[in-house]
C-alpha cells in the first residue's frame, strides 16, 4: 500500500521582534544640565537622565530617548528661553514639542520636588493633553526684531547714563571751563567735550571719554534703529505708512 504524505500547512512568518512602542520624553529646562524624562503611551516611567546643555548633549538626548520606542511628542520647559535651543533641535528631528509652563502641582506633592520629577511631569502634560502649545520657533522677522530692540534699548539707557554722568562731571570743573560748555546745545557738548585735548587733568579726561562713550552709543543707537525699520519693512511695510507708527511701536503689531 503505498503511503502519500499530506502537505504541511503553511504558517505566517513570525516576526523576530514586536514593534516598538511610541514613548514621550519630558525635559526639565537649565542653564547648563537638561533632566530628561521617557514614559510609554500607558504613563509608565522608564527612565530618567541628565545631560549637558551642548550640541553633542542634544545628540545624545535624544539617542537616549529614542533607544526606548518611537519618539513623536516631547514636553519642554521654558522654550522661550533655556529650553529654546533643544526646542528646534527636537523639532528639526520632526518631534512635535509641545511647550510646558508648570509642572504639575499634585505629581509634586506626592514625591517631591526634584528635576527628574519635573521631567516626569512635563512628559505626562503632553499625555494627558494637559499642554497643547506648539511653542514659538524663536526665528523669523519678529525674532530678528526681538533681539534688535534688546540691543537698542540698552543701548539707550547706557546713553542716558552717559550724559548724565558727564553733566555731573562738568559741574565739578574750572568755572570758566564751565561758563564756555554750558552754553552749548547738547550735540555740540558732545562734540566738544569729545576733542578736549588731553591735559593730565582728569576732569577733562572724564568729560572727553564720556562724550565718546556718548558718540559711539548714538551711532549703535542709530544703527539697531536702522536695521528694525528694514525688518519692519521686509515683513510689515504698511505699519510704517500709519501715522503715529513707527518701528518701535510696530514691533508690538509685528511680534
Amino acid at each position: 500500500m503505498t503511503i502519500t504524505s499530506l502537505p504541511q500547512p503553511t504558517l505566517p512568518a513570525q516576526s523576530e521582534e514586536p514593534p516598538a512602542e511610541d514613548v514621550i520624553l519630558g525635559v526639565d529646562t537649565h542653564k547648563d544640565v537638561h533632566v530628561a524624562a521617557v514614559i510609554t503611551v500607558l504613563g509608565v516611567l522608564l527612565a530618567h537622565q541628565e545631560f549637558p546643555v551642548t550640541a553633542a548633549g542634544y545628540r545624545q538626548l535624544l539617542v537616549w530617548a529614542r533607544s526606548f520606542g518611537v519618539l513623536r511628542r516631547a514636553g519642554v520647559e521654558c522654550t522661550g528661553s533655556y529650553g529654546a535651543a533643544l526646542t528646534r533641535f527636537l523639532s528639526r528631528e520632526s518631534i512635535h514639542v509641545v511647550e510646558v509652563n508648570q509642572p504639575d502641582r499634585a505629581l509634586r506633592r506626592k514625591h517631591g520636588k526634584t528635576d527628574a520629577v519635573d521631567a516626569e511631569a512635563a512628559a505626562r502634560a503632553v499625555l494627558s493633553g494637559r499642554a497643547d502649545v506648539t511653542p514659538k520657533t524663536g526665528q523669523g522677522p519678529a525674532a530678528d526684531m526681538r533681539v534688535l530692540r534688546l540691543a537698542k534699548e540698552s543701548a539707550v539707557k547706557a546713553r542716558t547714563q552717559a550724559k548724565n554722568q558727564l553733566k555731573a562731571v562738568l559741574l565739578g570743573i574750572d568755572p570758566e571751563m564751565r561758563e564756555t560748555l554750558s552754553d552749548l546745545s547738547n550735540t555740540a557738548l558732545i562734540a566738544t567735550c569729545a576733542d578736549l585735548p588731553d591735559t593730565g587733568d582728569a576732569a577733562v579726561f572724564t568729560l572727553r571719554l564720556l562724550a565718546r562713550r556718548i558718540q559711539q552709543l548714538t551711532a549703535e543707537v542709530k544703527e539697531l534703529a536702522r536695521r528694525v525699520t528694514k525688518a519692519v519693512r521686509r515683513c510689515r511695510p504698511e505699519l510704517l505708512g500709519i501715522i503715529g507708527v513707527g518701528p518701535d511701536q510696530g514691533f508690538g503689531v509685528v511680534a
